[in-house]
């Protein structure tokens, strides 16, 4: 079920646009936030809203953990993740399980 882990997060504000990675126990109400504009600073300030890639983890830790990971990485490194996963850069909000 969804509410079990915790996810890592990826949105760009286009393809091959502005990425910010982040963190968090609710995944839907989290990006819900950020399409809102209810999340002040780098993703409103640049419109990025769209979901381009996300991951679960088994609890905060980890999800934390491996944010840190993603950000150190390169932008080809995280270019390359979403493309694994979402090779068209579709905003995968809608298919977030609940």
């Amino acid at each position: 079920m969804l509410q079990d882990f915790s996810y890592v997060y990826i949105l760009a504000n286009k393809k091959n646009g502005t990425l910010y990675v982040g963190a968090t126990s609710n995944l839907k109400k989290r990006i819900w936030e950020h399409k809102s504009n209810l999340v002040e600073g780098f993703t409103k300030r640049y419109q990025i809203h769209k979901l381009v890639y996300y991951e679960a983890c088994p609890n905060k830790e980890g999800a934390l953990l491996r944010e840190k990971q993603i950000k150190s990485g390169s932008r080809a490194k995280k270019v390359i993740l979403i493309e694994s996963m979402n090779p068209e850069w579709k905003d995968l909000y809608e298919d977030i399980p609940i």
